[in-house]
């Protein structure tokens, strides 16, 4: 026997060698069929199984993640047409109010009853003689500057004191004493040079997640406008 002939022992095999000839090599199993069947992988749920039966659940497993991501996917689908649907309803009944009052009226009925939101707010810069419940008086000048001095819009969890101060209730907190809200502000652009804050509106959920920072504005981008373009000669 010739001693250059290494044991197979010898071999220096590892995973990836092995690997990187099996994907080389692709035909490598038509070519032994028989150890399809005959080698054997250990499963923790059902003992030792074939390659034929480990490629079989990895099938159902890959088939049943599927599933699941379109499942996610109609649901997300059939959220957003309600939602679409809830915001050109609101659009049109604001379009038809003649008043203050009747606004924010509206705004109240569509964030609480048909959103299921908590609650509903709009601070305004220059003080208005209605006394709608929806209206805040407190000077929240501070809360303006402090979230929405660069952007239109804050989404997420506030401070205690901040979330008192637009609310005035303690039915936004949930039980680890914080709920979220958005804080969208309202903009009277007369020019691209000339845009005039009218103040903002506040809208709270008891879901602590249930405003996020990463939450898509397209929706809220057209509210925005629409209500601070009717909100503006009403004030």
């Amino acid at each position: 026997m010739d001693n250059t002939l290494l044991n197979l022992d010898e071999l220096p095999l590892s995973d990836e060698i092995v690997g990187t000839y099996l994907q080389s090599n692709p035909d490598f199993f038509n070519r032994n069929p028989q150890l399809l069947t005959s080698l054997r992988i250990n499963n923790h749920q059902q003992g030792a199984i074939s390659l034929v039966e480990r490629q079989q659940q990895n099938l159902r497993e890959k088939i049943h993640l599927l599933e699941e991501e379109i499942t996610q996917l109609l649901a997300v689908a059939n959220s957003n047409e309600q939602l679409f649907t809830v915001y050109n309803d609101l659009y049109l009944q604001l379009i038809d109010c003649t008043s203050l009052e009747q606004l924010l009226t509206c705004l109240h009925q569509t964030t609480t009853q048909l959103l299921s939101l908590a609650d509903v707010k709009i601070w305004l810069v220059n003080k208005t003689d209605c006394n709608h419940h929806c209206i805040i008086n407190d000077d929240c000048q501070a809360i303006l500057n402090n979230r929405l001095a660069a952007d239109d819009y804050y989404f997420g969890r506030m401070q205690k004191s901040e979330l008192a101060l637009l609310f005035h209730n303690n039915e936004i907190f949930n039980s680890q004493g914080t709920g979220s809200a958005v804080l969208i502000k309202l903009t009277n652009d007369k020019t691209s040079n000339n845009t005039t804050t009218l103040g903002f509106i506040a809208i709270s959920s008891q879901n602590a997640e249930h405003f996020d920072p990463h939450m898509d504005t397209l929706l809220l981008g057209q509210f925005r406008k629409l209500v601070a373009k009717l909100l503006a000669p009403l004030i």
